[in-house]
């Protein structure tokens, strides 16, 4: 009998869906035990979220400061681990960020093969790149990553995607598509399930190679690797700002958390769209380079 850690966060219930497709996928083979476990913050996160709380957790993410969690009650060794996450600011959420940098995450995932399972609006890649690092830290395994993002053109999503978390709606309004990932795409999620059963079955984790190459587990959008990148300098800089403006929830983060959000709101409106043409006029000449950026950001599991 294989065991099956599944360990995830999820505020709007989205990601517990999709992994609950997975372990219907997983389930089909009587000799897979599944442990389906969600991470719990000691102090709760509100959902939805109200403007300043959200923001208020913005440089504790993207400097990887996770929160207090509490501790579960597990088994000591598990033969694969599954880990869902949604993206905060391009970084893993803090909830999940606070598990893995706790001892008994260090116990749990040392020598232990990793699939990930992301489930956000569309930018996931230097979030994916900051969880190698603390899986990495913890001497895991990551075999493979499946990333399912939001419908609908990203335009949109920078309106549907907020009025979701900020007010918990998530129905197609006026010309927006409905918010969070096609149910269509989380039907079909129990493909990588049954693909893990049968791995499982013939011992494949055990050795360092992806087990979900060829089921369309990722789809990097290389349009969108620049501007994540530029976004993460930026979120970079104005985490440590507000970081050193005061605690959370204080006069003077909520100061610096108003002045940057009248600055993001710019940066939308001017620099994204300026941004995009520039990509547009010079895409014929970067096609090389990018082609390799995409391809490195679809390891291990690639298309």
């Amino acid at each position: 009998m294989k065991k099956v850690l599944v360990l995830y966060f999820s505020q709007s219930g989205q990601l517990q869906r999709i992994l609950e497709r997975l372990v219907d996928g997983l389930k089909t083979h009587a000799k897979v035990y599944c442990d389906c476990r969600k991470i719990t913050a000691i102090k709760p996160y509100p959902y939805p979220w109200s403007f300043y709380r959200f923001f208020n957790v913005f440089p504790e993410a993207v400097l990887l400061d996770g929160c207090a969690v509490e501790p579960l009650d597990l088994e000591e060794e598990y033969d694969l681990i599954i880990l869902g996450y949604t993206i905060w600011f391009l970084s893993p959420s803090l909830p999940v960020t606070g598990f893995l940098q706790t001892e008994q995450a260090a116990r749990l995932f040392r020598d232990t093969p990793v699939v990930t399972v992301i489930g956000c609006r569309d930018m996931w890649l230097i979030g994916q790149e900051k969880m190698k690092v603390l899986l990495a830290d913890l001497g895991a395994r990551l075999l493979d990553n499946v990333a399912l993002t939001d419908q609908g053109k990203s335009l949109y999503t920078f309106v549907t995607t907020p009025r979701w978390m900020l007010t918990g709606k998530k129905d197609s309004f006026w010309f927006f598509p409905r918010a969070g990932v096609a149910n269509r795409e989380i039907h079909a999620v129990d493909r990588f399930g049954r693909r893990l059963a049968e791995a499982l079955e013939e011992d494949e984790e055990q050795g360092n190679g992806p087990l979900l190459s060829g089921l369309g587990a990722v789809n990097v959008n290389g349009k969108l690797i620049a501007t994540e990148r530029i976004a993460h300098r930026s979120f970079l800089i104005w985490s440590k700002l507000m970081k050193k403006a005061g605690p959370p929830d204080s006069i003077g983060r909520n100061a610096v958390i108003t002045i940057y959000a009248c600055f993001l709101l710019c940066l939308v409106l001017t620099v994204v769209p300026l941004n995009m043409l520039v990509r547009k006029l010079v895409s014929p000449f970067r096609k090389k380079s990018l082609a390799k950026a995409v391809a490195y950001y679809e390891q291990p599991s690639g298309r």
